[in-house]
């Protein structure tokens, strides 16, 4: 998956942002899967213990399988697997989550696939300049919340020969995916009200960068639109000096306005990466409304995932089931497979994705644990978040570990 590239000249005009927007759809042959997996690390025997970045960093091991080890600005730790075909993505990823997470336990260390935080308080620990001024912009408290607290999975995926598809059933099938995988249900040390309670810190930023693209058929005049719409959060000067933008301008706002710089293809592209919609284009489609997940239970997210949007049998076969349903994206926050409409939607696609995974070339091993997935969670109703729920004086007792560690 390659970058895109940006120029720095003044634009001229929207029609610019077109073609930016444009080449974040170019068509590719290939079928990829990159994955970015976030966890909270928690102390062993004092789970309300903020771990210093400093303390994480020598425990973590040489990596066999190529990820990359970087840190968000809790301290939470982002494993970012080399791309490629399903089963080598996942069996290089995986075999360097099992390595980081020895080696964190050897530490007295846990690596904790939950969505949000559900006990510490949100502090920051990085203080980068892009971090201060994305703060200053986000506010308190769901910025901090956001930057701090929460963790996800992000699944990559080629756009394919028609990118316009992908980029349909990636939003058809976002709200089933949010319900069946959602795992954030406690903040404080209590239920938050919400399956997804790290969806919900999402929901109270600000919706001209986190909302869904708008979709009127041609995906990148959709994206181009939300580009120009959505406010400014900084700009950059130079590699160390940001400026935040507080009065509310849009990108579309700079590039009309009349005296001072203008903005650059280097702006636009910076721009974009600080939009955080459901799914965003970069020449490849982010899947970002995904919660964290056990370690033992991420593969079955991203298999799942991949077979939906990237198996064009799969998705047929599943798309009359998704399609009514397509904006419950607060339903799936909230209630998650306990909805009821939800819950028949994953069962169709599920059905779908345990059928197409062979095709995919997942091994029978990964097709029978998205198969007992789907038996625990989908067929009855109850998210992964369920189980966190019923961990009892969580997360006082031993037992919440098992819950979000195995």
């Amino acid at each position: 998956m390659i970058g895109l590239t940006a120029e720095s000249t003044p634009l001229r005009d929207a029609s610019e942002v077109a073609d930016f927007a444009r080449h974040c759809f170019r068509p590719a042959a290939a079928d990829r899967v990159g994955v970015e997996l976030e966890f909270l690390i928690f102390d062993r025997t004092e789970v309300a213990r903020q771990v210093s970045l400093a303390r994480i960093e020598r425990a973590l091991p040489e990596l066999a399988g190529g990820s990359r080890l970087t840190f968000e600005p809790g301290g939470q730790l982002e494993l970012s697997g080399p791309a490629g075909p399903l089963p080598e993505a996942l069996a290089r990823l995986a075999g360097d989550v099992a390595a980081v997470r020895a080696a964190l336990r050897a530490a007295g260390l846990v690596l904790a696939g939950i969505g949000l935080d559900p006990v510490r308080p949100a502090r920051r620990q990085l203080r980068e300049p892009r971090y201060e001024a994305m703060a200053e912009f986000l506010g308190v408290p769901y910025g901090q919340l956001m930057m701090c607290s929460t963790a996800s999975i992000q699944v990559n995926l080629d756009l394919g020969e028609r990118p316009a598809a992908r980029w349909d059933r990636a939003h058809a099938f976002g709200p089933v995916l949010m319900a069946a995988f959602a795992n954030s249900p406690l903040s404080d040390g209590r239920p938050c009200g919400w399956m997804s309670g790290r969806q919900a810190v999402w929901d109270h930023l600000d919706p001209t960068r986190t909302s869904p693209v708008p979709a009127s058929g041609d995906p990148a005049a959709d994206w181009a639109e939300y580009l120009l719409d959505a406010r400014l959060m900084l700009v950059r000067e130079d590699e160390q000096s940001y400026r935040p933008v507080r009065d509310g301008s849009t990108f579309r706002d700079w590039l009309t306005a009349d005296g001072g710089r203008r903005p650059t293809a280097e702006d636009l592209a910076y721009h974009a990466t600080t939009l955080f919609p459901p799914v965003r284009p970069r020449g490849w489609l982010e899947i970002r409304y995904l919660d964290a997940q056990h370690p033992a239970i991420w593969p079955v997210c991203v298999a799942v995932t991949h077979a939906l949007i990237m198996d064009d049998r799969a998705a047929d076969a599943a798309m009359a089931a998704a399609e009514p349903y397509r904006r419950l994206w607060g339903v799936a926050a909230r209630c998650g497979l306990a909805d009821p409409h939800l819950r028949r939607v994953a069962e169709a696609c599920f059905r779908a994705a345990l059928e197409a995974l062979p095709r995919c070339g997942a091994s029978p091993g990964l097709v029978g644990e998205v198969a007992a997935f789907a038996d625990r969670h989908v067929s009855t109703g109850r998210s992964p978040a369920s189980d966190l729920l019923d961990v009892p004086n969580w997360p006082s007792d031993e037992g919440w570990e098992s819950t979000t560690t195995g």
